[in-house]
């Protein structure tokens, strides 16, 4: 019986492409202010399509933790002292206006009434993560924020999922990981825990099926999923 839910954030709560598809294009911008050789630098880096305004499936942004996505920007601008690098982007990304997948406070109330615990497993800094939730009022739902600084290790490995579980008290096959990567649903599989996809970040079906216990449209399915009244 699943007692808890755990989410990822970007592809998952909040729609990729209209979430972090318009931060990255301004980002490159500015950072670029009109010189092309830098703009298609970190358009290659980031495994952005300048042209689609559109991450590639192959992109860090999606893949990968913050130090391996400026791992990928500090190669694009060396120049730039890394630690003040990385507080711009986080800075400039905590700030990033969310577009949620689904009306999220009503879809989240609805879980906590029927007394699931939720989560949160992103790659993402905590800090910003936390940003996030609380720009579109549902911070106040989860019961467990984790990223990839918290303290748990990052996606795939299993740590954040696992923490979450022993927070709650809970075997990990209590709990279904809610994400739309492989990475999300590697973790779910490494920590013993339900894995449901969703088609709201850059993965598709055949991406996803292999991994995961259902593959549903987005967030929006889960209470027909679990058969909630």
């Amino acid at each position: 019986m699943i007692k808890a839910l755990l989410f990822d954030k970007d592809g998952t709560l909040f729609d990729f492409h209209a979430t972090w598809g318009v931060w990255c294009a301004g980002f490159i911008a500015d950072m670029s202010d009109g010189d092309v050789a830098v703009a298609s630098a970190l358009a290659k880096a980031m495994d952005y399509d300048l042209e689609n305004s559109a991450f590639l499936p192959s992109s860090v942004m999606i893949t990968d933790s913050m130090d391996g996505i400026m791992d990928a920007v500090h190669s694009a601008l060396p120049h730039w002292d890394r630690g003040a690098l990385t507080e711009y982007v986080i800075d400039t990304g905590s700030k990033a206006p969310q577009s949620p997948v689904t009306a999220l406070s009503p879809l989240l109330s609805r879980f906590r009434e029927h007394g699931l615990k939720i989560g949160l497993a992103t790659n993402d800094n905590e800090a910003p993560a936390r940003a996030h939730l609380s720009s579109v009022s549902v911070l106040e739902y989860f019961d467990f924020v984790s990223g990839c600084d918290t303290g748990f290790g990052a996606k795939p490995e299993p740590g954040m999922l696992l923490g979450f579980s022993d927070a709650m008290g809970l075997h990990p096959s209590e709990v279904a990981m809610v994400g739309d990567s492989t990475h999300d649903l590697r973790a779910g599989r490494a920590a013993g825990m339900i894995n449901i996809g969703v088609l709201t970040g850059p993965a598709v079906v055949e991406d996803l099926a292999p991994l995961a216990d259902v593959v549903l449209r987005d967030i929006g399915e889960i209470p027909e999923w679990l058969g909630l009244d």
